[in-house]
């Protein structure tokens, strides 16, 4: 069996380097390779579809998906190759199924019955069920809504009525909006809120996510960076000390701080007791390649911490500012090719 492994990158966006490879998809490389692996760098072009599909068919064991979907203007033509790519034997890092199921922000609705996501967490995929649901949340406190598109923080609100005491909000209540972005406040009414997020909603994919906002986020979010199963490393990111700050994004002034797994142990240990569980919940697939999970801290009734889960994210984990980690991957890429061969033995 041939053992080459596929990046796929697409061309243009600003998460490139000089040389027009992510900065982390050639360490990555290099370190197969060291590895007596041969990879190959595949920019994703609709106009070559068929041509990369036969390409990595005839050369490839696996490919490994290094493409942030806001660079990618034909998402559904590239998960229709990658799902070819699988259906036919090649080793998906991730499947794109567990892309969609992990990375997508209504992955926190499918896992309310665990302990890591609050009950009150729906999901809006119809204008309808925004205007019915949204209101009547609100009345129980602020909330945060997260668009299913975007990053760093685009089209995340934090939503809070002005008058707090409002039992019955309508579209004329006044409320205050702060987007995660950069952490800038909006006041609006409440229906002509509702009509903006509206766009949110329209076209592939779209959806809103309405959660309680948790306001012990001042104290940092909580990002554990994972290969497959194993965790690597956490990092603290600690929103900007001002009054309306909420955003974790570095854009938006948040500070970050690099710990080690054992340094938070309980949330750790937490989160892989359940992580068979989370699997099941979403899919069944297996585990991405590089993934994380972000979480806040909150307050059970007893005084005690908890940690909740604000979201996952697998599409294109970076990991440009530690490249070291490049060995860890390529050694994980092998484990999982080795466990696949033997498996079909």
């Amino acid at each position: 069996m041939s053992k080459k492994v596929v990046f796929f990158e697409v061309q243009g966006g600003n998460d490139k380097g000089p040389d027009g490879y992510r900065k982390d998809t050639m360490p990555m490389v290099e370190a197969l390779e060291q590895r007596g692996y041969s990879a190959e760098v595949i920019f994703y072009e609709l106009e070559k579809h068929d041509e990369i599909y036969n390409h990595v068919l005839t050369n490839a064991v696996a490919y490994v998906s290094r493409i942030n979907p806001g660079n990618l203007k034909h998402e559904s033509s590239y998960f229709s190759l990658l799902r070819q790519l699988c259906e036919n034997g090649i080793i998906g890092m991730p499947h794109p199924d567990a892309m969609i199921g992990y990375g997508a922000k209504d992955a926190l609705v499918k896992l309310t019955s665990t302990s890591l996501v609050p009950e009150d967490t729906f999901a809006y995929y119809e204008i309808a069920d925004l205007y019915e649901q949204f209101p009547s949340a609100l009345a129980k406190g602020e909330r945060v809504l997260k668009q299913n598109r975007g990053s760093t923080g685009e089209g995340i609100w934090r939503v809070s009525l002005v008058d707090s005491n409002e039992k019955e909000p309508n579209v004329h209540s006044k409320i205050k909006c702060t987007e995660a972005k950069d952490n800038h406040v909006e006041f609006w009414e409440l229906g002509p809120f509702m009509h903006f997020c509206e766009k949110y909603i329209i076209g592939e994919n779209g959806m809103l996510v309405d959660m309680p906002f948790l306001p012990r986020i001042t104290e940092g979010e909580i990002r554990l960076l994972m290969l497959k199963d194993k965790p690597v490393n956490v990092v603290h990111k600690k929103p900007a000390d001002s009054a309306d700050a909420f955003s974790a994004t570095l854009f938006s002034g948040a500070q970050y701080r690099y710990d080690s797994p054992e340094e938070w142990d309980e949330l750790v240990s937490n989160f892989l007791e359940q992580l068979p569980s989370i699997t099941e919940m979403l899919g069944g697939y297996d585990l991405p390649l590089i993934w994380t999970a972000d979480f806040i801290l909150d307050t059970l009734p007893d005084g005690s911490d908890t940690y909740i889960l604000g979201e996952m994210n697998c599409s294109c984990v970076g990991f440009t500012s530690q490249l070291e980690l490049a060995n860890d991957v390529a050694d994980t890429i092998i484990e999982i090719i080795t466990h696949s061969e033997l498996s079909h033995v």
